[in-house]
């Protein structure tokens, strides 16, 4: 008999959990109040890049397995969003070698460049997988249709009690699975039209506000932000911060003055500190935790549904 496995959110890490177990054998199906365009994964800049999530060695080898997939993926499945862009990360000072670049130095090299971008001496080059959202996450709904699952519009209290569950319901897990470790962090961007730009420049130092520095292209979009600002719950745009952010952008990127401006949106990170990965068992069932990935969502995907998958694997028997 078919072992049926509910996944409680769908954003990125819910779907690509729900994949995982459906591919597998297992009769998985999305249980959640926000459909997955309405998630913060959809408010994501997706660019492949471990942000704001401990610990270092397993976002290292989580992020490694995500940035295998998605190198595969630009390459097997063009409709899944995904690009391979050449990039940034912009620096004031010579740089430290980021703690998770031995883990992928096989899959994508840095080097140091100067005078990268208008306001920066320094940077580390790179060549990144960047994800168009709007389209990876409908393709990831229909390819756990496609194994069998489904995603349901659902707003829960409470996680179920009985079965086998997955819990990735980020920012929601500090309500739902009484976790005070979790807490937003919120983001706010700003979608424009592409005016041609293929490289994308990220500033990830924060300022004491809580602001941040990057011009992420897709295809036809370009997506500039941002901040990160500590335990606001706020899902409205700020139009002051906007024109911050937009005037910024502009700075690093002069070929952004002028663009049109199509949407501006908040998503809400759910950070902890660190990533909860690990099964729980009471009487009537068993649940798998999976939150608290910060701004590293996309980033640790696969790498997370992979070790998920495994977990559910040995509380099941199947």
């Amino acid at each position: 008999m078919t072992q049926r496995v509910i996944v409680v959110g769908a954003g990125v890490i819910g779907l690509s959990c729900a994949v995982r177990l459906a591919e597998a054998g297992f009769d998985a199906h999305v249980l959640a109040r926000e459909l997955p365009l309405e998630t913060t994964s959809a408010v994501a800049g997706a660019l492949w890049f471990p942000y704001r999530a401990e610990p270092a060695a397993d976002v290292a080898r989580w992020g490694r397995v995500t940035l295998e997939e998605l190198l595969r993926l630009a390459v097997a499945e063009e409709e899944a969003g995904v690009l391979v862009r050449d990039g940034v990360l912009l620096h004031h000072t010579p740089p430290q070698r980021p703690s998770w670049a031995d883990a992928v130095s096989d899959l994508t090299s840095l080097h140091p460049v100067t005078d990268p971008a208008p306001g920066y001496r320094h940077g580390l080059a790179a060549r990144l997988p960047l994800v168009d959202m709007g389209r990876y996450l409908p393709w990831l709904q229909a390819r756990l249709e496609r194994a069998g699952g489904t995603v349901t519009r659902m707003p829960l209290p409470a996680l179920p009690e009985r079965g086998v569950v997955v819990n990735a319901t980020g920012v929601a897990a500090r309500a739902v699975a009484a976790d005070p470790l979790v807490h937003p962090v919120r983001g706010q961007v700003v979608v424009l039209e592409n005016p041609g730009l293929d490289r994308w420049l990220v500033d990830d130092e924060e300022t004491p506000d809580g602001r941040l520095v990057y011009v992420l292209p897709r295809t036809d979009t370009v997506v500039v932000g941002g901040c990160a600002v500590e335990d606001d719950w706020d899902p409205v745009p700020d139009p002051d911060l906007a024109q911050a952010v937009l005037a910024r952008a502009t700075e690093v990127e002069p070929r952004l003055r002028g663009a049109r401006v199509l949407a501006h949106r908040v998503g809400l990170r759910p950070a902890r500190s660190a990533v909860r990965l690990e099964t729980t068992h009471s009487d009537e069932g068993t649940v798998v935790h999976c939150y608290g990935h910060g701004g590293a969502g996309v980033t640790l995907s696969w790498g997370c549904a992979d070790e998920v998958l495994e977990q559910v694997r040995a509380a099941t028997g199947h």
